[in-house]
């Protein structure tokens, strides 16, 4: 155990908020999600994994960098509209246990897919940022340029929301699905939409991830359960909430990853979320329902 208030400590913490971002990143469209449509997209980090491949290979075959990320982020948009269109939609009105299994079933069958298409092996687009040193901390660009994407992406999303159209029919739906439909809101048109951003969102996280991480089939094992924890942490559906769940926990896996282990880390996250859900089970910020 190595846990002082030294200048470590200090680059230990502010490397856990350059992983908020990422991390409030990919919540946020699984809240945007669930807030409007009622639905937990079990294989969202699945989707996520879609996108890497398919930014690696447009990149791969010749497309500039940014090119190939907004491929990646169409092309999870468009899986998100499929997904609702053909999965979510059938089991609307079921039992959410019914609509966790079916989105669960997409999870493991992209992941299968994942592997029998490219392999277990481990892929890499190639491309390092490099990092900033001062003093003696260090700190990724990959990761400071994913904490600016992050906030302008809320940004941009809360002004969607507040001032266009679709964005306070969307607000509208979310408050009351029911009677919405009733003053002339087109519900699927509006669930659609909300499909395609927060698929859009995968998309965008995974065009940060392909500069940080490899990419394998299993990677949304690895981001997957802690983007639900973040999501029922800040309370689900509730964007805000999410964003500061995802400042919490990442600054427990990096500040206690720092102190004791990396694997110590994620423990003592997954500690905390517990006791939480066990004093709150809607969340810090949920309401009660």
């Amino acid at each position: 155990m190595d846990c002082q208030l030294d200048i470590f400590f200090l680059e230990a913490v502010l490397n856990g908020l350059l992983l908020a971002g990422l991390l409030a990143l990919l919540a946020l469209g699984l809240n945007l999600i669930f807030g409007v449509i009622d639905v937990v997209w079990i294989c969202y980090a699945e989707l996520v994994m879609v996108g890497m491949y398919g930014i690696n290979f447009a990149y791969k075959g010749g497309a500039p960098f940014l090119l190939a990320a907004a491929i990646g982020i169409v092309l999870i948009a468009l899986a998100g509209m499929v997904l609702h269109h053909f999965v979510i939609r059938p089991v609307l009105d079921s039992a959410p246990i019914n609509q966790l299994l079916v989105t669960g079933g997409v999870l493991f069958v992209l992941q299968a897919a994942a592997t029998m298409a490219f392999g277990i092996e481990f892929r890499n687009i190639g491309i390092r940022l490099g990092s900033y040193n001062v003093f003696d901390m260090s700190f990724s660009y990959s990761r400071i340029v994913t904490f600016a994407v992050a906030i302008g992406a809320m940004i941009l999303l809360w002004t969607f929301l507040q001032r266009s159209y679709i964005g306070i029919a969307i607000r509208a739906i979310a408050q009351d699905r029911a009677i919405m439909p009733l003053m002339g809101v087109d519900q699927r048109r509006i669930y659609l939409v909300t499909s395609a951003i927060g698929g859009g969102l995968a998309g965008l996280a995974a065009s940060l991830m392909v500069l940080q991480f490899d990419i394998y089939p299993q990677i949304g094992l690895q981001f997957g359960p802690l983007i639900f924890m973040i999501c029922v942490l800040g309370g689900l559906g509730n964007m805000i909430g999410g964003f500061i769940a995802a400042f919490i926990i990442s600054e427990f896996i990096a500040v206690g990853g720092s102190c004791f282990a990396t694997e110590w880390g994620y423990a003592i996250a997954f500690l905390f979320f517990m006791v939480v859900i066990f004093i709150r089970p809607q969340g810090l910020f949920g309401g009660k329902s």
